[in-house]
């Protein structure tokens, strides 16, 4: 399998609105990110000076996906768990789990395969999960329709783009052997994440890996729609993956069990909020965000996640943030034989231990959830 770096020197001259929109999402400062900066929490409660500070690390610029977090901070519901919570972007999965791990925030919420490679490096700092919102991943390969790559196989001997620590380009062995395609039978392209759909519309590239919830919006802000695009789906092609958990350093889940329940039962308030009225969510983030957010953009993810990653039939069975163990067991085992690890047991990855009753975090009844508009 080869790997090339494409670096910054490339001429992106006939793209240029999309690398200008990539690099200001990118370059939010955090506060503009942070609730704390203004709007949602200023709503949440008069005194915050009696209440535990928590910091939260959504994994990525504050983005429409994370409306139950903005909407359980809009209705107060984190101070009523005695929390101020404060949102701070960040900068990638694996990134958010090593930061959670060095104590730089509470809660984060990262990619739990990702978290299992580095509990197996850092055996003597593990972060676990202690609920799983995402119960689909995003995990994606996206091709445009004008590739004539209208099925996983056809993606032999084509080039593929992706950062270097990308997630889904991680687990490409597992995707490849899935849908029949030999691992070493691309080529990656190795590039910055704001180059990364600018150079898919290049042609620089064949495909590209990511989270669909970031490389669909982007490529429909360039003038792409839905109908230009194919987006292989890791969960559609034998990896049943989960998504992203809330993740949590071990040793202060331990000290502080209570912050954490309290944390969860507030969060999935929001949640189910959000699925009653999604487009109240919606408005959530954007107050919470700043002039550089995109709303278009926001509720494409959001639709996303609505439609693909939040209801599924087993949430409706286990509730929000719920596991199914066999269904972790073997998407564990699949992704630790790519990534040379033995797969932790079930309990080690995620702790249900700290939701809420499952009543309490009951999928709301389809007649009772609006369409997002």
């Amino acid at each position: 399998m080869k790997n090339t770096w494409l670096g910054r020197s490339l001429s992106l001259v006939p793209i240029a609105a999309l690398l200008i929109l990539s690099s200001c999402q990118s370059q939010q400062p955090n506060a503009a990110t942070t609730p704390a900066s203004g709007g949602a929490t200023a709503t949440t409660a008069a005194d915050t000076s009696q209440k535990r500070s928590i910091k939260v690390n959504p994994s990525w610029l504050l983005q429409g996906d994370n409306a139950p977090l903005t909407m359980a901070i809009d209705k107060g519901y984190f101070p009523a768990e005695g929390l101020d919570v404060k949102i701070e972007r960040g900068y990638g999965s694996s990134d958010t789990i090593t930061k959670v791990a060095a104590g730089q925030f509470e809660i984060g919420f990262g990619d739990i395969y990702s978290m299992m490679e580095f509990n197996a490096k850092n055996p003597n700092d593990p972060v676990v999960a202690v609920a799983v919102p995402y119960n689909r991943s995003a995990f994606s390969i996206v091709t445009l329709k004008s590739s004539n790559i209208a099925d996983p196989k056809a993606l032999a001997s084509k080039k593929l783009g992706a950062p270097a620590g990308d997630a889904p380009r991680k687990l490409w062995p597992v995707f490849a052997e899935k849908v029949g395609v030999p691992a070493d039978g691309v080529e990656w392209i190795t590039m910055e994440p704001k180059l990364r759909e600018t150079l898919l519309i290049k042609g620089d590239v064949d495909a590209v890996s990511g989270f669909a919830t970031t490389i669909v919006p982007a490529l429909e802000k360039a003038g792409k729609k839905p109908e230009d695009m194919n987006v292989f789906y890791y969960t559609d092609n034998g990896l049943d993956l989960y998504g992203n958990a809330i993740v949590v350093k071990k040793a202060f889940l331990e000290k502080n069990p209570e912050v954490v329940k309290g944390f969860l039962r507030a969060y999935f308030k929001g949640m189910q909020d959000t699925l009653k009225d999604p487009t109240a969510g919606l408005e959530s983030v954007v107050k919470a965000g700043d002039s550089l957010m995109d709303k278009n953009a926001e509720k494409r993810r959001l639709q996303i996640a609505l439609e693909r990653l939040y209801i599924t039939p087993e949430v409706e069975k286990v509730g929000l943030g719920g596991i199914d163990p066999t269904r972790l067991e073997t998407t564990a085992k699949q992704v630790a034989e790519v990534l040379k690890i033995t797969a932790p047991p079930v309990n080690q990855i995620v702790d249900e231990s700290y939701l809420p009753p499952k009543e309490e975090r009951a999928l709301p009844a389809a007649g009772d959830r609006k369409p997002l508009t």
